[in-house]
């Protein structure tokens, strides 16, 4: 049967008018964007629908999961997000408990709220070095389990992490099937793992019940494209399958789905290729700047996914978010992110030789300056990240009735929204949690720095907002009755 793509050329070359939506009825004349509109369609007859796949999206859906190996897979054309939303909801019973790894996306956080779910958390580990969240091992999650008095339905864990470290997928996977509980791991930024010699292996062939992939994120697919996995007995699929209708757009994107189903022919063509290419480029980046001084990239040793280049300031003299700007802005080098004291960088196997090279002689050379200057060493961070207490759900703290408070005045409060850095999204603290004097001076630093904390607000001088004591930052709470 042939790909989405071919069909959708097919009807665009053909004779069938469109008296149906969308409304540019693929006039090629209609918007600059006249590529996309030409394979723009709804579900029309021939086409399929991607809530009830009996034709070419569900032979496109068996071509993905081909490569991956799971039961099912299912296409997502609202990203990561809309997996990780429908695999929470159907693993975990409105009201359940979850165990999870506090350095979860924020969209687990949602999946959360929106089932009114209890967790309880992984002990959050840290890379000491470079401030950055740990992997789990299979004893990580077992002494997790064997503490709660109430046994969790589905573990919840990242793998890779966003700056690329790994958990023990297949031992986790063991010890939760030995409970009768749910694997979800969210590898968002693994859907080129296994693929090749050099890359980690999937969490779909490591046992895990349920796997995301955004494809975007490291292969060759338009941003939104993502895939879900499903596999095993423990998962209810048609419960799955329930929720991916809900959380859904019922208009699909066709030029989305015919990009997944590209995405995935070329990685079945040529995916041993980009594997290489990929491991080729980390190595030669690691090679090329063993010399450095100051600016230290982790090996993969240390971060298991070739495709994130961390790159580490082991210095005073220069934040990870000034790195990032001087990248950017002198450079011509747009990184991933930046965080306290390290820029991020993604490769893929798509990048050029010249752009690698670019980035080498870029960190060269700032290594150099940085070496003529005198800074102290970064002094090491606590092994273990704090998590805040919590005298409130999620649910009920992120419904009740909130304000906003000066940040210099919030310690004690009741946090009644998320405050993160983004990217990558992931919680300083939760609705329902206690805001400490140790967190309010942190947000304080990564403010200073130029971080993006998002969650606190610019407070204006008037007296109408309902604003506590008039500051330059606020950070909403919940209202004491």
């Amino acid at each position: 049967m042939p790909d989405i793509y071919q069909e959708l050329i097919n009807l665009a070359e053909g004779d069938m008018y469109p008296f149906h939506m969308p409304g540019h009825k693929r006039n090629l004349q209609s918007t600059p964007l006249k590529g996309a509109f030409r394979c723009d369609i709804t579900e029309i007859d021939g086409f399929d629908n991607l809530h009830d796949e009996k034709g070419i999206i569900l032979e496109a859906e068996r071509r993905a999961n081909s490569l991956y190996g799971a039961d099912e897979t299912f296409f997502l054309v609202n990203g990561s997000t809309s997996g990780v939303l429908s695999a929470v909801s159907a693993a975990v019973l409105e009201g359940g408990r979850i165990l999870a790894a506090r350095g979860s996306h924020r969209s687990f956080y949602h999946a959360a709220y929106l089932r009114g779910l209890e967790i309880d958390y992984l002990e959050a580990g840290m890379i000491r070095e470079y401030g950055i969240f740990d992997g789990y091992s299979a004893q990580d999650v077992k002494r997790a389990l064997d503490s709660l008095t109430d046994k969790p339905s589905a573990v919840f864990i990242t793998s890779p992490t966003y700056e690329g470290r790994c958990s023990d997928v297949e031992g986790i996977a063991k010890v939760c099937h030995e409970e009768g509980v749910i694997l979800i791991v969210d590898e968002a930024h693994g859907a080129h793992f296994g693929f090749g010699k050099g890359l980690p292996e999937s969490a779909v062939k490591e046992g895990a019940d349920i796997v995301i992939h955004s494809l975007h994120k490291t292969l060759p697919a338009m941003t939104q494209t993502a895939l879900i996995h499903v596999q095993g007995s423990l998962v209810d699929k048609a419960l799955l399958k329930r929720f991916l209708r809900i959380y859904q757009s019922s208009s699909p994107s066709y030029v989305l789905m015919a990009s997944i189903d590209l995405c995935m022919k070329e990685m079945q063509e040529r995916g041993k290729e980009f594997s290489e290419r990929l491991v080729g480029y980390r190595n030669k980046i690691q090679e090329e700047t063993k010399d450095c001084s100051v600016l230290k990239i982790p090996g993969l040793c240390e971060l298991q996914d070739p495709a994130k280049v961390l790159i580490y300031a082991d210095t005073d003299t220069m934040t990870g978010q000034q790195l990032y700007d001087i990248l950017r802005e002198d450079y011509l080098l747009q990184l991933e992110m930046a965080g306290e004291h390290y820029a991020l960088a993604i490769i893929t196997g798509w990048d050029t030789e010249e752009g690698i090279e670019r980035l080498i002689k870029a960190i060269c050379e700032i290594d150099e300056i940085l070496q003529k200057k005198a800074g102290a060493r970064i002094v090491a961070a606590d092994e273990k990240y704090a998590i805040p207490g919590r005298e409130m759900s999620l649910q009920k703290a992120w419904d009740s009735e909130r304000e906003t408070v000066s940040l210099n005045l919030a310690e004690g409060r009741i946090s009644g929204d998320f405050v993160n850095l983004y990217p990558p999204g992931i919680p300083l603290i939760v609705p329902g949690e206690v805001i400490g004097g140790d967190l309010i001076k942190d947000i304080e630093r990564y403010i200073a720095e130029g971080l993006n904390v998002q969650g606190i607000l610019e407070l204006e001088n008037s007296e109408n907002k309902g604003i506590i004591d008039i500051d330059k930052r606020g950070i909403i709470c919940v209202k004491p009755r």
